[in-house]
């Protein structure tokens, strides 16, 4: 009888402890190094912004935080990874605008982006660039849009990252909102797609800012507009796709973090935390701007409604266009 009041009496300090063992733990987070998949390869700027963080984050946490590049599909073998990940925050995912394009564009995916990960912070906001050659004809949005027009299916656009990604569906969401027909030209990289476009091949390219700004300030490429809804700080005489021609367009490709679904509230939280103390230093805010994204540091309350808003957005997008992987 003892000996089973014993185990009784266990077992209950087991039922008392075994939530105060578990808080302790999320609030001493993290316990071991943590690893930060980035669902592209090395050298984009993407990848940039997302060791810029992690070394950040590793001098505040007092752990190593390893960058793992999973790139491919789209960028799914990278979420995927995440996914599947014990939900202990020690696996978080670097993620990008293309994570709201993946579930309309992919018809096979292995995960849910809206159920699978719990959103942590949106990072950055980073925009497009439509530009053209400085040997080009087309000296606004406008001109773009009556080309267009004039000469439908015969106006290309190039796209890094190739079908599927945000460049490509930044050109077909411009199409769309200015009723053009465009002709698609996948690339493997922004700076081939602009090598093509100085060299003639294509019409115009809307890739990132970091990829554009420096053709455009060496002269070699003449920008028309930018996809976000202001001007920015860069190239503040370049005006908004929005106020040049196509009224209430955007094209933001975010970067933000997420966790496996279920990590702990409290962990969430403190990554949340303190990513946001990071990049609203005037020192992060500054690097950043130089590799032509926003910093922006939201809530763990903030992001997933932005997140869902923007997975709605671009599945209206990829089926207006009859768009889908191969």
């Amino acid at each position: 009888v003892m000996k089973n009041r014993f185990k009784a009496a266990a077992g209950v300090a087991l039922a008392v402890g075994a939530p105060t063992a578990a808080w302790a733990q999320d609030a001493a987070f993290p316990v071991r190094p943590v690893r930060m998949v980035i669902h592209i390869g090395p050298g984009s700027s993407m990848d940039i912004i997302g060791r810029v963080l992690a070394q950040r984050l590793t001098e505040i946490w007092g752990q190593q935080v390893v960058v793992d590049n999973r790139a491919g599909a789209g960028g799914s073998i990278g979420m995927d990874a995440v996914a599947k990940a014990p939900p202990d925050g020690h696996t978080i995912l670097f993620g990008a605008a293309s994570m709201a394009i993946a579930p309309s564009f992919y018809k096979k995916l292995l995960f849910d982006v809206l159920r699978d990960f719990e959103p942590i912070t949106q990072i950055t906001s980073r925009y497009n660039l439509l530009v053209v050659p400085v040997s080009s004809s087309l000296n606004s949005v406008k001109d773009v849009i009556a080309m267009a027009k004039a000469k439908p299916g015969l106006v290309s656009y190039g796209s890094g990252g190739g079908t599927g990604s945000s460049d490509h569906l930044a050109g077909e969401y411009f199409g769309l909102m200015a009723g053009l027909q465009l002709l698609h030209v996948p690339y493997k990289s922004g700076p081939q797609a602009m090598t093509d476009l100085i060299g003639g091949q294509l019409t115009i390219y809307m890739g990132g800012v970091p990829v554009s700004l420096p053709m455009v300030k060496s002269g070699k490429l003449r920008p028309l507009g930018v996809s976000s809804l202001k001007r920015i700080a860069q190239l503040p005489d370049v005006p908004t796709i929005a106020e040049a021609g196509v009224p209430n367009f955007e094209v933001n490709v975010w970067y933000g973090l997420l966790a496996p679904r279920a990590t702990p509230p409290k962990i969430v939280a403190k990554i949340s935390a303190d990513v946001a103390r990071i990049v609203k230093s005037p020192e992060t805010r500054e690097r950043f701007a130089g590799l032509g994204a926003e910093a922006e540091g939201t809530t763990p309350e903030a992001f997933p409604n932005y997140f869902r808003g923007d997975v709605e957005k671009w599945a209206k997008v990829v089926k207006a266009a009859k768009l889908s992987a191969e």
